[in-house]
């Protein structure tokens, strides 16, 4: 069983940083492909950024493209730097993992095994 915490979220202008992190525990030592989501109230859970086990292949959401960039280190902790954050980016983040080494990204929930339980990005205009 693989944990996931995220943390770094909070309240922000328009124009700011944050970066999140998400740190594993539990069954690590397999590098999971894992993502970042968002998900605002009313609306369905979307996909923000994604990457591979190895960190070599990454993905985007348009609306991100620029502004956010996905990382991850060797000890498996996921990271999300938001940059130019606009009042749209507010949501809850969630970071995500799946449950096998792959050299690909995925972008859909239903592809992920493990949840955090979610930090809230909240920017004002």
């Amino acid at each position: 069983q693989v944990q996931l915490e995220e943390s770094g979220g909070g309240s922000v202008q328009a124009g700011a940083s944050l970066r999140l992190s998400c740190a594993t525990s539990g069954r690590t030592g397999t590098d999971y492909p894992m993502g970042w989501f968002r998900q605002a109230p009313g609306k369905e859970r979307d996909v923000v950024a994604a990457i591979s086990s190895n960190g070599r292949n990454t993905y985007y959401a348009d609306s991100v493209k620029g502004r956010f960039t996905i990382s991850r280190d060797n000890e498996n902790t996921l990271y999300l730097q938001m940059n130019s954050l606009k009042p749209d980016d507010t949501a809850v983040y969630y970071c995500a993992a799946k449950r096998a080494y792959s050299s690909t990204y995925y972008t859909r929930p239903s592809h992920y095994n493990y949840w955090g339980q979610g930090t809230q990005v909240t920017v004002s205009s």
